[in-house]
């Protein structure tokens, strides 16, 4: 029997940044996976604040470039890798000199959101779900972690949704307490047209919102897991309205069983 597999897209992962509820997540989750016995791949966005040299990246030349075309430009795509030798796992990073070498991850120095956050979010879906393509690994889960992956589901249920490798994949997305107040630039949505995806598939996503963003995800994802005890209470509400699967919050501790048990269930196994 083959071994199912998932795949993570993360917004945050220590050691590479410093430790939050959803950076240990990132950084534990995938190991406990793996060791149930399942094969795992994770990503992750190469800000500039990762040290590359303390945590040994280095470039996947076979992997990196392509270049992808937002709002008609193209950005080469860069992807590096590293390996957390305890956990005998490694983590991809979604690399671009234009969008991740400042040393912020979404605001500046001076505490204002990146006008380019929209771009960078596209950026990061877009070069994760070219890279698994490149390797040819098909996902059974795709479980997004954190805003910045918000775009996944709705890229792969349309734009990516006849390729063999996404054809089957359900997509489980994790809500957290991490919203932001701004709004992305008007339009930012028509920066991601491309085949398969057109203006009538945005819905919720066209608000440009942190809440709009997620009611979106929710619409696109097969299922939900409240990854914080504190969620942004419209986006809760409309994830219970949604009727979707969900895993309630299942704390700090311990809840990697539980988590391996909602992915079985959504993959439809007994």
């Amino acid at each position: 029997m083959e071994k199912k597999r998932v795949l993570f897209v993360n917004q945050e992962i220590i050691p590479y940044l410093p430790e939050s509820p959803m950076s240990n997540i990132g950084r534990n989750l995938p190991q406990k996976i793996q060791e149930s016995g399942k094969e795992i791949r994770t990503f992750m966005p190469r800000y500039g604040l990762v040290n590359e040299r303390r945590n040994q990246l280095h470039e996947v030349i076979r992997l990196s470039g392509m270049n992808l075309i937002i709002d008609d430009i193209d950005h080469p795509l860069i992807i590096k890798v590293a390996s957390i030798q305890q956990a005998r796992m490694q983590v991809y990073f979604i690399d671009n000199e234009d969008y991740f070498h400042r040393k912020s991850i979404f605001v500046n120095g001076s505490g204002k959101f990146h006008k380019d956050n929209d771009e960078r979010a596209i950026f990061f879906a877009k070069g994760v779900l070219e890279t698994v393509k490149k390797l040819g690994w098909a996902p059974d889960i795709i479980h997004c972690n954190g805003w910045f992956s918000s775009l996944l589901p709705l890229f792969v249920k349309t734009a990516y949704k006849n390729s063999p490798i996404f054809a089957d994949a359900k997509v489980i997305l994790s809500l957290y307490s991490d919203d932001f107040k701004e709004q992305l630039r008007k339009g930012y949505e028509k920066k991601m047209l491309m085949t398969s995806l057109e203006n009538d598939d945005f819905g919720h996503y066209s608000g440009g919102t942190f809440v709009s963003l997620l009611k979106g995800a929710i619409d696109r994802s097969d299922a939900l897991i409240a990854g914080s005890p504190e969620i942004n209470p419209e986006v809760m509400e409309y994830a219970k309205a949604s009727g979707k699967p969900m895993l309630d919050y299942q704390g700090e501790e311990d809840y990697y069983g539980a988590y391996n048990e909602f992915y079985d269930t959504i993959i439809g196994e007994d």
